[in-house]
């Protein structure tokens, strides 16, 4: 459901999404339209990060994950890949001392070894450096791609059965889980809500396990546009719906 946004609508302190996801689309049109290069827009979807990142954090929200680069973005071309690559040192290069006064714990998860040598660097120092923060998780998707992460549990899976370490019939929901990139946040592994940016209505390879009974909102706003307000209108949204689980409503 589309930008249904309800103005003025006071959030609920208590039913706030636990852990909200967002997929970060429309940096390059956002740009294009100001006749600006694609660069421009990714440049000004960091400071929105920034500001979406305490926002959160301060509505309650305990698990932030931002779709920030997937497995398919290196068939850009290489002088945006290579800017989108610098992305993280200068985020985390200006931006860590506000995440530690704000309490927020950095994860990134995704293919990291397949990172530049100085984006693996920084995300890893970045999680290092607020490991003993207790506030909001900020999980970044870095290089990231479901289908990877499902073959990657698949044979993580397939490996350990053949060494006589877990019984095909043992596996679960609770075991596939526990082999997935986002087992490290625990409780909080599937997101309450999925927002998508831009106004385009789809999960392009993000999190296909975990979204399976997550609300979904678009919103055609572009992320270098997108504000606290637009954040607390989709969360608006999520509070009007009546979440079910598959099951009827008491």
């Amino acid at each position: 459901m589309e930008d249904e946004l309800l103005p003025n609508q006071a959030l609920d302190p208590a039913r706030i999404p636990a852990h909200v996801a967002i997929i970060m689309d429309g940096n390059g049109r956002w740009a294009k339209a100001r006749h600006l290069p694609r660069v421009a827009g990714h440049k000004q979807g960091m400071e929105v990060v920034k500001t979406i990142t305490k926002a959160a954090s301060r509505l309650g929200v305990k698990a932030l994950t931002l779709y920030a680069f997937s497995t398919e973005n290196w068939k850009r071309p290489t002088s945006e890949v290579s800017y989108l690559m610098r992305l993280p040192v200068d985020f985390f290069g200006t931006f860590m001392p506000e995440l530690i006064e704000e309490n927020v714990r950095v994860q990134v998860m995704g293919e990291l070894a397949a990172l530049p040598a100085k984006t693996r660097k920084a995300a890893e120092d970045a999680m290092a450096d607020t490991a003993q923060n207790t506030g909001m998780i900020l999980n970044f998707a870095l290089n990231y791609g479901a289908r990877d992460e499902l073959i990657q549990a698949a044979r993580a899976m397939a490996q350990e059965a053949k060494a006589g370490a877990l019984e095909p019939a043992a596996i679960d929901d609770q075991v596939f889980a526990d082999h997935l990139m986002t087992h490290r946040l625990g409780a909080l592994a599937d997101p309450d809500l999925l927002i998508r940016s831009s106004g385009e209505e789809r999960l392009s390879n993000f999190l296909l396990w975990q979204l399976a009974y997550s609300e979904l909102v678009f919103t055609k706003t572009y992320w270098p546009d997108f504000t606290p307000q637009v954040l607390e209108d989709c969360i608006a949204q999520y509070q009007a719906r009546d979440r079910r689980f598959g099951g009827l409503a008491k």
